[in-house]
């Protein structure tokens, strides 16, 4: 009995698939610090494919990387005009978007990723607003997604940058994504994907923190911990500005 266990296991083990490829990475800064004249950042995402043996002949091999903001609760309406005036008719409540989201891949991503590894790991833009952690997102409102992506892309707050990443000697990878200055504070998930005709052989993943410092942390704070004395202050500032032009277009007018 002994011996067919051992026999079993050591048939096991052969059969067993082994990581032969192995992604090693890292980020040019991995905290990002927010203050008053701060219009965006790029970060350099970059690293080596380390091998235990020689890479596979005759496969197509692709690196893909993405980098997911925090996410947030966010309403996407539907208008259409009626009597001609535009007016919200539907609207989807979705939980969990991501405040931001970028990929880049070395090659174009329906050739380094199948549908089926896209649907596991939730790499494509549309099919990361559907993985874990979002709401009442599904399959059967695309167009309410469609147009969350669009008006994201648009403010740059989305993207995807297909053959952006530079790959070297089938070893080296280096590409750079580009922060907005609008950035929420938090964590900005960072993954890295190495894929064999469209299959994830390995991932690495990482994180960016983004803080606001300063003034910005001060507003910050203020305005989400006491809302009404933040409310006040913009007040007397509006007030103030206010009176100061008044004052000053009085002086030259005289």
């Amino acid at each position: 009995m002994t011996r067919l266990v051992a026999l079993l296991a050591v048939f096991l083990l052969s059969i067993w698939p082994v990581t032969a490829e192995e992604i090693v990475a890292d980020l040019s800064q991995d905290r990002i610090s927010i203050s008053t004249n701060f219009d965006g950042s790029e970060i350099l995402i970059f690293g080596a494919i380390k091998r235990d043996q020689p890479q596979p002949v005759g496969t197509r091999m692709a690196v893909i990387i993405t980098v997911t903001g925090p996410r947030e609760d966010v309403t996407i309406r539907r208008k259409e005009r009626r009597l001609g005036i535009w007016v919200n008719t539907d609207s989807v409540d979705v939980a969990g978007a991501p405040s931001f989201y970028a990929v880049a891949s070395s090659i174009p991503l329906a050739q380094a990723l199948s549908p089926e590894a896209d649907d596991q790991w939730h790499i494509s833009t549309a099919r990361a607003l559907r993985g874990p952690g979002m709401g009442t997102m599904s399959d059967d409102e695309p167009e309410f997604l469609d147009a969350l992506i669009r008006v994201n892309t648009t403010a740059g707050l989305y993207g995807s940058a297909e053959g952006s990443v530079a790959v070297r000697d089938a070893t080296l990878f280096s590409t750079t994504v580009a922060l907005p200055s609008d950035l929420v504070e938090g964590s900005y998930a960072t993954r890295i994907f190495l894929t064999r005709d469209g299959e994830v052989i390995d991932s690495f993943a990482t994180s960016i923190y983004v803080q606001k410092i300063g003034m910005e942390r001060w507003i910050y704070n203020l305005a989400h911990e006491q809302p009404v004395v933040y409310g006040l202050l913009s007040l007397f500032i509006a007030i103030a500005a206010g009176w100061s032009a008044a004052a000053v277009f009085r002086f030259v007018r005289f």
